[in-house]
């Protein structure tokens, strides 16, 4: 029956390469995405090496993906099964797997002249093997081959899940890297695109400096102090000023660009507050042009939703903003991402576009994504 429930598992795996989340989701023409169940396996150690190894690579053998590739598609698979295996679900009770992949490299804009491309390490077709389920896959490159930046996607699926007709909505998605999406009250086109880093440059000054993972609730950046000629000097990056559409990655913003821009003299617990000002100083910037003193809400999802320190800077910088979280529409913070990628394999198999050419800048709606059966 065409109008009836079905059950989709999304996953996705962020730059922040902390772990594979896998969502699993009811969805259906007539009700807004229900999230049923949640599961999320952590990124072995000498994995996430290997894969910061080819996101920084000048040069890499097949060798070097072909054993990535397979140690990832395994903790996919790993997290599928978990929660197949928790909701006492067989592989034949989901319609797909919406597969993100693990972004490798991302130049919508082409590199030294060359074409535009993106690189996600994935393999459908193992994913397909190891659980038994059709999957979906490959959601950026259609976008980009019609002439959009591949990214941001979550967007269309904030749209499903939170616009509203009384009042404007950004959604601030805190990951590795920082986006938002802009639902306008009423019937206007949403907009989003990359304000610039978030976790990544924190995380990785974090570890630098400290034997643990991240800076918990931002407690070691709330203890220091911005240098404001550092974040001045950051946040003169062009991309800062480039207008939307527009994406970023690693390819961009890694410590040695951070590095580039020290002058030796900081305290390190300085530069931590610093990187956390920016976060909030470039989301500001994405907003502001957008709405002026307009009051909005803003939604904020992803990892960095647990930032205590990075959120109280933003709420800082946006007076006008009544800050929510997705809780309020039945959503974790930390499963909007893997929601989306479900979502995005519901439209490929019934043949809907799910991107939005306002966000993009592609040069129509495309419906996205392979299908691999299993």
């Amino acid at each position: 029956m065409q109008n009836a429930p079905e059950h989709y598992i999304g996953l996705m795996s962020g730059t922040s390469l902390d772990g594979v989340d896998a969502a699993l989701v009811e969805l259906s023409p007539h009700a807004a995405p229900h999230l049923i169940a949640t599961y999320a396996v952590t990124m072995p150690p000498p994995l996430r090496e290997a894969l910061l190894t080819l996101c920084h690579a000048e040069q890499a053998s097949f060798a070097q993906f072909a054993v990535a590739e397979e140690a990832f598609c395994q903790l996919q698979a790993d997290a599928v099964n978990h929660l197949l295996r928790q909701q006492a679900l067989a592989p034949g009770d989901i319609r797909a797997i919406g597969s993100h992949g693990q972004t490798i490299e991302h130049a919508p804009n082409g590199h030294n002249g060359g074409p535009a491309y993106t690189l996600q390490l994935d393999n459908p077709s193992r994913l397909a093997e190891l659980t038994g389920c059709r999957v979906v896959a490959d959601f950026r490159r259609r976008d980009l081959a019609a002439g959009g930046q591949a990214a941001p996607l979550a967007p269309a699926f904030h749209q499903a899940l939170f616009q509203a007709s009384h009042q404007d909505h950004v959604v601030l998605n805190l990951g590795g890297f920082a986006n938002i999406t802009w639902l306008p009250a009423g019937t206007a086109a949403p907009l989003g695109f990359d304000t610039g880093p978030a976790n990544v440059l924190l995380d990785a000054w974090y570890q630098r400096h400290h034997n643990g993972t991240f800076d918990r609730d931002g407690g070691w950046a709330a203890g220091g102090r911005i240098d404001q000629a550092l974040l001045e000097r950051l946040l003169s990056e062009p991309f800062f000023r480039q207008p939307p559409p527009r994406s970023t990655g690693r390819e961009l913003f890694h410590l040695p660009w951070l590095e580039r821009h020290l002058s030796g003299e900081e305290k390190a617990q300085d530069v931590q507050a610093t990187l956390a000002e920016l976060t909030a100083a470039s989301v500001t910037q994405g907003i502001t042009p957008l709405l002026g003193e307009t009051p909005f809400t803003l939604i904020i999802a992803g990892g960095g939703a647990h930032n205590g320190d990075v959120c109280q800077r933003i709420a800082r910088y946006l007076p006008k903003a009544t800050l929510s979280t997705p809780d309020a529409w039945g959503w974790s913070a930390d499963w909007i991402e893997a929601g989306a990628f479900a979502w995005l394999a519901y439209r490929r198999l019934h043949n809907l576009p799910s991107n939005l050419p306002s966000v993009t800048g592609a040069d129509g709606p495309r419906v996205l994504g392979g299908v691999y059966a299993p």
